[in-house]
Formats: C-alpha cells, structure tokens, sequence
C-alpha cells in the first residue's frame, strides 16, 4: 500500500506544469487541404458508412505519408526519424490486404514488385481482439522510427462496441501509444446505417478524444463519388473535397464536382469551435435549470431558448446539429424518454 501511494504521489508530481514550462508545439505532420488534421501526439480517424471508400481514402493518407508529400487532398510532413508506417488490418483476407497495399504504393507512385523499407502492414482478421491489441502494442514498441501507426477496424480491437470500460480503456491505450511514442495514429470505424454517428461507445469516445474525425460519404448527386470532410476538427476546417475512381482503380479528385444537391443545402455540423466550453455550460444551465427535459422536439425548443438567452440564436437546422454535437461530446444523454445533461463532461 506504501509503494502505491508512492507511486501515485511521484506521479503527481511528475504530471503538474507551470507557467514557466517551455512546451513544445506538437509536430504537424498531416494536412487536408491546408489545414492539420495530424499531429505527432495524437489520433484521428476515418468514418463513413459501407461502401463510403474508407479504405480509399486511407490509402492516400498512407501513400502521402509514404512518400512525404501530397496525394489527393493529403499532404504529408513526417519528420525523418518519423518515417516508418505500420498498418494493421482487422478486417480483410490476406489477399485484400495486399490489394490495400499495393493500391497505396500506386497512389505513391512506387514500384510494386519491391515492398519499400518504410511500410510495415499486419493483417490481423484471424486474431481474437486481445491479441490484437496486444500486436499492435508489441510493434510500436519494436519498431524504430515509427511515426503513422493506421488502425483499419479499430472496432476489433474490443469484444463489445457499446462496453463503456472496453471503449475507455481502447481511446486510452491510443492516447498513450500516441503521447508515450509520440506517433499519429489513423484509425477507421464504421457510421450507423440510421445517421452520421460513429458506432457504439467507442464511437463516442472517438469524437470526443480524437484530433479529427474525418467524414467520408457517398454522393446523393453521383454514385462515382465520395465526399470527404471534417465531422470533428481541433484545427482550422478544411474545404471538402471529392474523389472518384478512375480506370486504374485508383481514387483521384473528382474535379468540377459541386457539393450541394441541387435545390437543397448541404448539412455540416455543429463547428467544434463557434463556442468555448464555459459558454456552452453557461447556456446548458439555463436549458436543464428545472432538470431533465422530456421529448426530443421539447428539448430542441430549450436548445434553442437556453442558447438564445447567452446571446447565440440558432435557426432550426443549427440546433439539430448542436444537439447531435453535445450527444456526441456526451455532453448530453438520452435516456427513458428524457434528455439529460453530465456536467462532468470531458470538452
């Protein structure tokens, strides 16, 4: 118990900063259109529906970090003791996954018939999900000069989705592989087929630890195209942009595309930034003053009083998004029939 104590002790220690700590700014080594989507330290991930082309998208990011520079809308910094990838697969046959590959180095404009010395890619399907995670943890460890580690299913890593401690414990193993080796972790997870949420408790906890989440959707214009965007973003937004496969079976920007359907305004979501987390609490006091709110459009009309009231008027539209955004922050909960509010929120 003394040892405990200790420990705890020589670690609070440890973790306090002051005001005189020279602390320096994390590597920015992922862009979207010029702005960081990644940063050594940190985790972001790929989200989007079946058939989205997450995949797709991933292996850009991947052919980008390869190569160092730009591939579709990615652009790539790694510094050059940074440069190695590791790419675990949960999902695909052996085959597939060398499709994946071989569909990055394309991307790279690398030859096919040499495997390049910076790429170290695990299928791991036939792993339960403790082992798993235990590999994936094992390479990080072993392998010099790590600096993009890409989680392809990092639902597999857990045996329930909706299994808040699985879901706690997986974002927090990410959150120190990422501080711990000072790495960028990509991961990707599934929407649910009803909405734009990522799946399960993971999910939530993605939205609300991750640096980005990107959006990869299907064009309700174009079959041929997928829109990628920011659902969550810590940094600046970046411009969307669209890709189609050509010929050659290799995602390219699908130029001249128009992002809103003819006739109908394009939904974004609630921007992570409009509003500080002080002012958000200030105006969900006066939205749950008299407790829980009952009923979904009863709740929306006390969105939309309580943030009036703390001088942010928001049209209709707007408070779907807002609600959906302080759901995904758990900021807010739904349960038997009634909205909730945790001020104990993590912002």
């Amino acid at each position: 118990m003394e040892q405990v104590k200790a420990e705890i002790l020589r670690l609070w220690e440890e973790k306090q900063l002051r005001i005189t700590d020279v602390i320096q700014t994390a590597p920015e080594v992922l862009h979207a259109n010029g702005s960081v989507i990644g940063t050594l330290g940190n985790f972001s991930a790929s989200t989007g529906k079946a058939k989205s082309k997450k995949t797709f998208n991933v292996a850009a990011i991947v052919a980008a970090s390869l190569v160092n520079g730009k591939v579709l809308g990615y652009t790539a910094e790694f510094p050059d003791d940074k440069r190695t990838i590791l790419y675990f697969d949960t999902e695909q046959s052996p085959y597939h996954c060398q499709k994946v590959m071989e569909r990055a180095l394309r991307l790279a404009k690398l030859p096919t018939d040499v495997h390049p010395d910076n790429l170290k890619f695990a299928a791991l399907r036939q792993l339960t999900p403790l082992m798993r995670l235990e590999v994936i943890e094992q390479a990080i460890i072993n392998t010099p000069n790590v600096g993009l580690v890409v989680i392809d299913g990092v639902r597999d890593l857990m045996y329930d989705i909706n299994c808040a401690k699985e879901s706690t414990d997986l974002i927090g193993k990410l959150m120190e592989w990422t501080d711990k080796f000072q790495i960028h972790i990509h991961t990707v997870l599934h929407l649910n087929k009803s909405d734009d949420n990522a799946r399960g408790h993971v999910g939530t906890e993605l939205n609300n630890k991750a640096e980005t989440i990107l959006q990869i959707s299907r064009s309700k214009t174009d079959e041929t195209v997928s829109e990628v965007s920011a659902a969550m973003i810590r940094a600046a937004e970046f411009d969307p942009f669209a890709f189609r496969i050509n010929d050659y079976g290799l995602p390219e920007i699908a130029s001249g595309y128009i992002f809103t359907e003819p006739g109908k305004k394009k939904s974004y979501p609630f921007p992570y930034k409009e509003l500080t987390e002080e002012q958000h609490r200030e105006a969900l006091a006066i939205v749950f003053a008299d407790g829980p709110v009952k009923g979904c459009r009863e709740f929306e009309a006390a969105l939309k009083r309580g943030y009036a009231a703390c001088g942010h008027s928001y049209a209709n539209n707007k408070v779907k998004a807002l609600k959906t955004f302080l759901d995904n922050k758990n900021m807010i909960e739904y349960a038997n029939r009634q909205y909730h509010y945790h001020p104990n929120f993590y912002y």
